[in-house]
């Protein structure tokens, strides 16, 4: 039996909500009014002269943002989570061994990928808020090799920044790939593949590249291209095969999909003010605004989940004082300030608050207003 709808449904449906918001949380983060500006520059196909043109000058930019010659240097169409899989699905086979390094959430992510394409997966896992020392995972390669290793460089659900010199050493001198999860930390923080030399490295756009969530760009080293195409079977995703997607964004243009336009116009322009800014002059912003709040945050009594030698200028993760209500904190900050941070997830949930300062929204005055409004709230100012 066919049935016809024809009356508009009862509704009521208001416009969209324009509630002024300052994004001080883990992502999306504010977005600057010139990239906000390229969203709403015509539509072309994705075939168009005038945008393949646009695709070629956002590879340029993203390479010097990685800070790499990579020719597999791509913004995949989706979140940062379609470029986390579009690594692992593209580097790891089926009875592939994997090693993933987890002291955090979204290192848990990567493995439970790993494992659905088909991996033997084994961890390392630290407390949250620590970072994996390179005697580990020698330690742990000795006791059983693997050919692909995955590390989150910036956790985003603990805000620890973990060190890649001596890990990137040692996975190499085992004969494996490393796959770098830099979500919240490109363009933000101090990070070079080339010179690291990481394998395979993603983010996502919506952190410290100052864009809307909805694009993950993805850069493939040599080692981890080879391994690419030595694969036995063919990537069990095809909308995340990196060959497939390299065959549209190199010289042969071949149709894969439909790229979300208006979204590669944000991330072109985005990378244009990163380097009118310059990486280092970036990096340094982040920095100074994060020790700002950091310092800050000490003045009101508060305590810093991540010891300083290991702290992420992107994100800051502080201790909620005992007997006070995280969500009534959060919910008052928002309501009355129109300030949204981000609470804990996993193992840190109702333990932490999570305050990012990334991109357009890694400014002093911002830094100043949540500490004043923090203050007041929690009766310290």
């Amino acid at each position: 039996m066919t049935r016809t709808v024809s009356e508009v449904p009862a509704g009521p449906f208001p416009g969209l909500p324009m509630s002024p918001r300052l994004l001080l949380g883990p992502g999306p983060d504010m977005v600057h009014p010139r990239v906000m500006a390229a969203l709403s520059a015509p539509v072309l196909g994705h075939l168009d002269p005038e945008f393949l043109a646009v695709m070629d000058r956002t590879q340029q930019l993203l390479r010097y943002v990685f800070q790499t010659g990579n020719r597999l240097t791509i913004p995949v169409s989706g979140t940062g989570s379609a470029a986390m899989e579009a690594a692992v699905a593209s580097l790891v086979e089926p009875g592939d061994r994997v090693l993933v390094c987890i002291n955090g959430y979204f290192g848990g992510r990567i493995a439970e990928m790993a494992r659905r394409h088909g991996g033997e997966v084994a961890t390392i896992e630290r407390s949250w808020g620590e970072v994996v020392g390179a005697d580990e995972v020698r330690d742990a390669l000795r006791e059983r090799p693997a050919s692909v290793v995955a590390i989150v460089h910036a956790e985003t659900s603990t805000g620890a920044l973990q060190p890649l010199d001596e890990i990137v050493r040692v996975v190499h001198e085992a004969g494996a790939i490393l796959i770098v999860d830099a979500v919240t930390s490109l363009g933000g923080v101090p990070l070079s593949v080339d010179e690291l030399g990481i394998d395979l490295c993603y983010s996502g756009t919506q952190k410290c590249l100052g864009c809307p969530p909805g694009l993950g760009p993805v850069t493939v080293g040599p080692r981890a291209e080879e391994k690419l195409a030595r694969r036995r079977a063919p990537v069990d995703s095809w909308y995340l095969d990196l060959s497939l997607l390299q065959r549209y964004w190199g010289p042969e243009r071949t149709y894969h999909h439909t790229a979300p336009i208006s979204l590669n116009f944000a991330l072109y322009e985005a990378l244009r003010m990163i380097a009118e800014e310059g990486l280092e002059a970036r990096w340094a912003r982040h920095r100074a605004n994060a020790e700002l709040l950091w310092s800050g945050l000490e003045a009101l009594g508060l305590t810093l989940h991540v010891p300083a030698a290991h702290r992420l200028p992107s994100l800051t993760t502080v201790r909620i004082p005992e007997g006070v209500d995280d969500g009534a904190i959060r919910a008052r900050l928002l309501s009355e300030y129109g300030i949204e941070i981000g609470g804990g997830l996993g193992d840190l949930k109702g333990r932490v608050w999570r305050i990012g300062l990334m991109a357009h929204s890694s400014r002093p005055e911002n830094v100043t207003l949540l500490l004043g409004a923090l203050g007041r709230l929690l009766g310290r100012s």
